[in-house]
Formats: structure tokens, C-alpha cells, sequence
């Protein structure tokens, strides 16, 4: 097994290095350097299947390694942990991960209508497989060391990314994405700062150690540093400007990235430390459901699809973050829910983000106002963008309908007015998000058009959309299988 955790860290790192230092270049020429990141990529995903499968259902699996011998202190600098949750993760960030790769090789291309691209190409994979080794790091990180430095990393790949196409807008966006993302992650350094000054160990464990004063401090300075990687209240700002982007990079972003983060972060946090308090508990819920309805209220000035559908994202994460609230109230559902969340989520909205994708390709626009009745010239993407806007807005029995069942129930298991209102406020959501979601479907691709005749679609990108409707169909029995035994 620790030859599988090993590969699967270190490869898209490698590659990511053989980009950067120019070797792939040297080495390979046009087509042949992206059926490189292509196979590396699948190469990743099947070593993360193998220990994924081989995991699933049996004790949680950790390894170590590293020490600071000269300061005679045993505390582990590095390893893996392979649990429930890193397991879920691993799912996201590599099979996403492996799908926006396949779409960016024809994306990045001078067909591309809103972006015509011809250079760039190898910066753009060596900071794309940076990013997702750093989220591969994140996923199995087994204490705060080595999340806080796999942390930063994602931090720096996106904001590259994000100004990736060099214009003045894209490089202020990618430092506004730099800049609110870092500055409240020194919060997390001085966490990890106070639990090894206290502890001598760098485990998320160690924090039951603190007196209950630091335990409160820690607990809060994570959060600070969790809300702004997950662009919750007060830190959602630089997600809309980071729509810069190139779609892939967005889609990969707000799915399986750096967004999903923070989120796992407290995650994490939640299920290694007991004893938060009820009060913290109660925050996280109600930051979450004033992000949710933030977000919600933002859907309907939105004349991009890819700003409306950062704000969908921003909501959803404010639906996560409910969930762990819950948890640290004590229900163990809500946390589950929350979870689940992650991935049926996760494969709803890179589906949409690629139909933008899709659509900006071949129409050289993405803004709502200037589109309509594609569904006549686009049927894939149309079948496509439906079934992602069903999954995320949860409309039975597509995937984020199960996790949101979840929380509506972990809230009226409450048994208090309280419970009762916070799942009325789901639903209420729920139905917004619905109808919203419905007229832009309806805008976008029913409306009247002049032209009638039906576009060609790229095969890759007919072969992506498919794949991940189906996927997105499977998520939550996925999920299922992996959270049934998550205590």
C-alpha cells in the first residue's frame, strides 16, 4: 500500500516538474505532449481506484514519515491517512481531475471562439497537475503539517491559473484569489504554531490536548481560514472575479479544488477533535445558511453563466458547512449529509461548468442574454447542462437530492422549532435555486434562434459530457459505500 500512496502523490508532481523544467517539450512535440497528460493523469486515477478499493470497508490505513531529530522530538512530519474521508476526496480530485484534463486538450486550442489559444499549453499542465497533486496531498494528509503546506499550494496553482490567459482583469483576479485566500490562512499557520508549541505534535488529534481556551482558539483560527478558501461570508469576493479562468480551470476549481478545501478542512477538524463547543456549532450553522441565501440572491443579477454558477457553488458549500455545524451539535447524520454533499455536488457542477465550457467554445459568448435555443443546435450539452442544473438544485433522484435529504432530516431530528426552520430554509433554497436554474435552461437552450442547423461538438467533449452525466447518476451510492462506515 505505501507504494500506491507514494505514486499516487508524487506522480502528477513529477509531471508537473517535467512541464515546468521544459524536458516534456524538449522530449515531445503538439499531440504527443497531451497524450501525456492525458495518460499520466488516468496512470494517477487507476493507482488512486486500487487503493481506494482496496480500502473500502476495512480499518483506517496510516503511514509516517519524517522526523526533526535534531530537536529530539518525535512528532511525524509527513505520511497518508486512508479513511472514509480521504477516500471520498481521493474520488473527487482524481476522476475530476482526469476528465478536465481530457477536456482541456481540445479547449486549449485556436478553434476555441471566446479564447482562441496557441501558446501557453505547458505552463498551463504543469500548474494544472501541481494543482492536482496538491489536492491528492490535501486528501491524505494525516496532520496539520502537511495539509498546511499542500494548502498553500493550491493556493499559488490557482491563482496562476486563474490569470492564466495574461489579460489585466485575469491578473487582478488570480491576486484578489491570492490575497484572500492566503491572508486568512495565517490563521491556520498559527494553529499549527500553538498545537506543536502545546503538544509536540503536528496530529489533528493533538488539539484534544489543549486546554479548553486553545482548543476554542484553534478551532475558530481553522474556521477563519476555512470560510475564506470556501468563499463563505465575509471572504466570497474573489470567486466571481476568478471566472477568469479558463472554464476547465473553473470547473475543476469549484468541483474537486480549492474550494472543496476548506470544507475538508473542518471536515477533518470535526471528526478528530471532540469537545467543540455548542456555541461554534451554532456559528458554522448560521454562517452557513447566510452564505446560502447570499449566494442565492446573487443567481438572479447574473448575466454570465459562469459567475451564476459561482455563486451556486459559493451556496453549496454553504451547505456543507450547515451540515458540519449540525455535526458539532451533535448529529451524526448532518455530517454524512455534508459529505455526501461533497461529491454529488462535485459532479453536478463540473458538468455545468463544462457545458459553459462547451458553449463559449462554439459561440464565442457565455453570456445569457446573447444566447438561445440551443437545444436545437447542441442537444448534447442541452441533455447535459439538464441533468447537471437537476443534480444540483436536487431534484429527486438525481444526485444532490439524497444529500440535501440528509440535512432536511438531521434538521428536524433537532426536535425544536429551530430544527423545523433551518429545513424549511433547505427547501426554500432548494426551490429557488430550481426555479432559477430552470428559466436560465429555459432561456439558453428553448428560447427562439434564427439558426437551426446543429454545430458539430468535438468528440472529446461529447465523451466527457456523457461520461460524467452517468457518473454524476452514480455519485451518491458511491458515496454511500465509502461513508457507511464513517463513525
Amino acid at each position: 500500500m505505501d507504494t500506491y500512496i507514494i505514486l499516487l502523490l508524487v506522480l502528477p508532481i513529477i509531471g508537473s516538474f517535467l512541464y515546468f523544467t521544459g524536458l516534456i517539450s524538449s522530449i515531445f512535440k503538439g499531440l504527443l505532449r497531451e497524450l501525456f497528460v492525458v495518460a499520466l493523469s488516468l496512470f494517477t486515477l487507476a493507482i488512486a481506484l486500487i487503493v481506494i478499493f482496496s480500502s473500502i470497508g476495512k480499518p483506517i490505513y496510516t503511514v509516517s514519515w519524517g522526523s526533526m531529530p535534531w530537536i529530539e522530538i518525535s512528532a511525524k512530519l509527513f505520511g497518508a491517512i486512508i479513511d472514509p474521508l480521504s477516500m471520498l476526496m481521493l474520488t473527487i480530485v482524481t476522476v475530476l481531475g482526469t476528465f478536465i484534463v481530457l477536456f482541456s486538450t481540445k479547449y486549449l486550442s485556436p478553434e476555441n471562439k471566446e479564447h482562441p489559444t496557441e501558446r501557453g499549453k505547458v505552463a498551463y499542465y504543469g500548474w494544472l497537475l501541481l494543482f492536482i497533486g496538491s489536492m491528492i496531498g490535501i486528501a491524505i494528509s494525516p496532520n496539520l503539517l502537511q495539509f498546511l503546506i499542500f494548502w498553500e499550494l493550491t493556493t499559488l496553482c490557482s491563482a496562476a491559473l486563474i490569470a492564466f490567459y495574461e489579460t489585466e482583469i485575469g491578473y487582478r483576479a488570480g491576486f484578489k484569489a491570492l490575497l484572500m485566500t492566503h491572508a486568512p490562512g495565517l490563521f491556520f499557520f498559527i494553529t499549527v504554531a500553538i498545537v506543536f508549541v502545546n503538544t509536540k505534535s503536528f496530529e489533528f488529534s493533538a488539539i484534544n490536548q489543549l486546554s479548553p481556551t486553545l482548543k476554542i482558539t484553534v478551532v475558530v483560527f481553522l474556521l477563519i481560514s476555512a470560510w475564506a478558501k470556501s468563499a463563505q461570508i465575509p471572504f466570497y469576493t474573489w470567486i466571481p472575479d476568478a471566472m477568469e479562468a479558463p472554464t476547465p480551470i473553473s470547473a475543476f476549481l469549484h468541483a474537486a479544488a480549492m474550494v472543496k478545501a476548506g470544507f475538508y478542512l473542518m471536515a477533518r477538524l470535526i471528526t478528530s477533535v471532540s469537545g467543540i463547543p455548542f456555541g461554534i456549532g451554532m456559528l458554522i450553522v448560521l454562517m452557513g445558511i447566510a452564505t446560502m441565501y447570499l449566494g442565492l440572491i446573487f443567481y438572479f443579477r447574473q448575466d454570465d453563466l459562469k459567475k451564476l454558477l459561482a455563486f451556486s457553488t459559493i451556496t453549496h458549500l454553504a451547505y456543507m458547512f450547515f451540515g458540519l455545524g449540525l455535526g458539532v451539535i451533535g448529529s451524526n447524520i448532518a455530517v454524512k449529509g455534508a459529505l455526501l454533499h461533497l461529491i454529488c455536488h462535485a459532479f453536478g457542477k463540473t458538468i455545468l461548468f463544462l457545458c459553459v465550457g462547451v458553449i463559449s467554445y462554439l459561440t464565442g459568448t457565455r453570456y445569457i442574454s446573447q444566447l438561445s435555443g440551443l437545444s436545437r443546435r447542441m442537444p448534447v450539452v442541452a441533455f447535459a447542462f439538464i441533468v447537471g442544473f437537476l443534480s444540483v438544485t436536487g431534484i429527486p433522484p438525481f444526485s444532490c437530492f439524497w444529500s440535501k435529504f440528509f440535512l432536511v432530516v438531521a434538521s428536524i431530528d433537532m426536535k425544536n422549532y429551530l430544527g423545523i426552520i433551518f429545513a424549511v430554509l433547505i427547501l426554500g433554497e432548494s426551490v429557488g435555486s430550481f426555479i432559477w436554474f430552470l428559466h436560465i435552461a429555459q432561456s439558453v437552450f428553448f428560447g427562439e434562434t434564427e439558426k437551426a442547423e446543429e454545430i458539430k461538438i468535438p468528440a472529446v467533449f461529447q465523451f466527457v459530457l456523457i461520461s460524467l452525466v452517468i457518473l454524476s447518476l452514480i455519485a451518491p451510492f458511491w458515496g454511500f459505500e465509502i461513508l457507511k462506515t464513517l463513525r
